[in-house]
C-alpha cells in the first residue's frame, strides 16, 4: 500500500531556514524533529512521497532546495495570500517587478510539480483583498505559462475565488484543505478540480463538511497533512507529520465505506496524475 502526503511544510523543519514564521515556529516549539527523521517515519507508515509548499519567495526557495536534494519528494512554489501585500508596491497594485520574476523563475527548476498555495484568504484578510486577488491572478498566469496545476487556499472566499477562477481556461489543480459544504463540492467538481481533505476532517464537528467529504468521487480525492498543522484525531496536542496521512486517510475510508487499500490506491493515482510524479 502507498500513500502521498500532498501538501505539507515538512522543509521549514531544516535548520538552514532561518526566516521566522508561524510554521518555523512551530517547528521550533517541537525541537526535536528533523525533516529527514519525518520522512523516514512517513515511509515507515507507507506515506512514500510528498509534495513541499511554498507560501512566500525564500519558503519557496527553500522546498526546492529541499526536494532537489532529496528522493520522493518534490515542491510547490507559491506565494500564500496572507502574504499578499508584501508583493504589491506600497500605495499601488502594481506588483514589485523584480521579485515575481525571481519566483517566476523558480517555475523553471527540477522538481517542481506546481503553483501554490495560492488564493484569496477572507478569514483573516491579513493581506487587503485587491492585494490576494493581484497575486493569485500573477500565479494562475504563472501556472499556465508552464503547464503546472495549482494548490488553491481558499477560506470563506470562493463567491470571489469562481469569477477570477473562470476568467482563465484549463486550470488544473487542487482546492486544498477542503472544509466547506456540497455547495462548494459542486462548484469544485464542475470545474474538475480535486479536492484536498486533512486532519480537519478528523476532529470537525460540522455534518455538512463530513457529508461533503463523503460526496467527493474517489476519482477526484486527493490526501495531505498541510503539516506542522491540523494534526488529526487521535493525535490532537502532538505536531502534525507526514506520517499522519495514513490515520486520515484510514478515518475517511470508514466514514465512506471504502477499504483503506482502495482509498490509497487512487488517491496515491491521483496524486501521481495530477502532479506528474514518477
Amino acid at each position: 500500500m502507498e500513500l502521498i502526503d500532498t501538501h505539507c511544510h515538512i522543509h521549514e523543519a531544516a535548520e538552514n531556514f532561518d526566516v521566522e514564521s508561524e510554521t518555523r515556529v512551530r517547528w521550533k516549539r517541537e525541537g526535536s524533529l528533523t525533516p529527514d527523521a519525518m520522512i523516514a517515519s512517513a515511509r515507515a507508515a507507507d506515506v512514500t512521497r510528498l509534495i513541499c509548499v511554498g507560501t512566500t519567495l525564500t519558503d519557496s526557495e527553500l522546498a526546492v532546495e529541499f526536494a532537489t536534494k532529496r528522493p520522493n519528494v518534490w515542491a510547490s512554489i507559491g506565494i500564500h495570500p496572507h502574504e499578499a501585500q508584501n508583493y504589491i508596491t506600497p500605495h499601488s497594485l502594481r506588483l514589485q517587478g523584480g521579485t515575481l520574476k525571481q519566483f517566476a523563475g523558480l517555475a523553471w527548476r527540477p522538481k517542481v510539480v506546481a503553483v501554490g498555495e495560492c488564493g484569496l484568504d477572507y478569514f483573516y484578510d491579513h493581506s487587503p483583498r485587491a492585494d490576494q486577488e493581484k497575486i493569485l491572478r500573477f500565479q494562475i498566469e504563472v501556472a499556465a505559462a508552464h503547464d503546472l496545476p495549482m494548490i488553491f487556499h481558499v477560506r470563506d472566499a470562493f463567491d470571489d475565488f469562481w469569477p477570477i477562477f473562470d476568467d482563465y481556461k484549463n486550470i488544473r489543480g487542487v482546492v486544498h484543505s477542503f472544509s466547506a459544504t456540497e455547495k462548494e463540492l459542486r462548484q469544485i467538481l464542475q470545474r474538475n478540480l480535486h479536492v484536498g481533505l486533512n486532519g480537519i476532517m478528523t476532529f470537525t464537528k460540522s455534518l455538512e463538511q463530513l457529508a461533503a467529504a463523503k460526496a467527493v468521487p474517489l476519482n477526484r480525492l486527493l490526501i495531505e497533512t498541510d503539516a506542522p498543522f491540523l494534526t488529526p484525531v487521535p493525535h490532537r496536542g502532538t505536531i502534525c507529520e507526514p506520517k499522519h496521512v495514513r490515520v486520515t486517510a484510514q478515518f475517511l475510508a470508514n466514514l465512506r465505506g471504502e477499504t483503506l487499500e482502495k482509498f490509497a490506491t487512487a488517491t496515491t493515482q491521483n496524486a501521481r496524475d495530477l502532479f506528474g510524479l514518477d
